[in-house]
């Protein structure tokens, strides 16, 4: 049985009250692994240190962030079989229907990666005469994302990819 702590600021912690759950495997009902059940105190934790990371993150160039998406993507695939079973055991899902999620997230990363230096501003029309009048697009804050159990891997990538892609 696999442990999993929470993951705030680069650092896994047990929950600030130890609480914890069971994931159990629907097919077999084993208990595939026991989960740190988070607090409101460890998600206002997660939210600062997500806060914190925004500043310097929104600050990196299309270079930086698509070279990190790439390698995500790539280091997604090198890990598959480990996101393979996980899901597997899990969901319940089938081990076809895990691998084609990895291969869609890593293609999301990809894309993502791609959108780095597609982020444009537009030339908005102005009633000021002689002037020129311009939205930039730049980065806004830190996003929450969600992914149903059905699909973890695609969906819960999908959340995150395009958000980093754009700062």
């Amino acid at each position: 049985m696999t442990s999993v702590q929470l993951l705030i600021d680069g650092q896994q912690f047990p929950a600030s009250d130890s609480a914890t759950f069971k994931r159990c495997n629907p097919l077999s009902g084993e208990t595939v692994s026991q989960v740190a059940a988070a607090s409101l105190d460890d998600v206002n934790r997660a939210i600062e240190a997500a806060h914190g990371a925004f500043k310097s993150w929104s600050q990196t160039g299309p270079g930086e962030r698509r070279a990190k998406l790439a390698k995500a993507a790539d280091l997604m695939e090198a890990r598959q079989q480990e996101f393979i079973d996980a899901m597997v055991d899990e969901t319940g899902a089938a081990p076809g229907w895990a691998s084609f999620n990895v291969m869609v997230a890593a293609n999301v990363l990809r894309e993502s990666a791609a959108l780095t230096t597609q982020i444009q501003g537009d030339v908005i029309p102005s009633n000021v005469p002689d002037s020129l009048a311009m939205g930039i697009r730049v980065p806004c804050g830190v996003v929450v994302g969600i992914a149903p159990w059905d699909a973890p891997i695609i969906l819960g990538t999908r959340a995150i990819a395009a958000p980093l892609a754009c700062g």
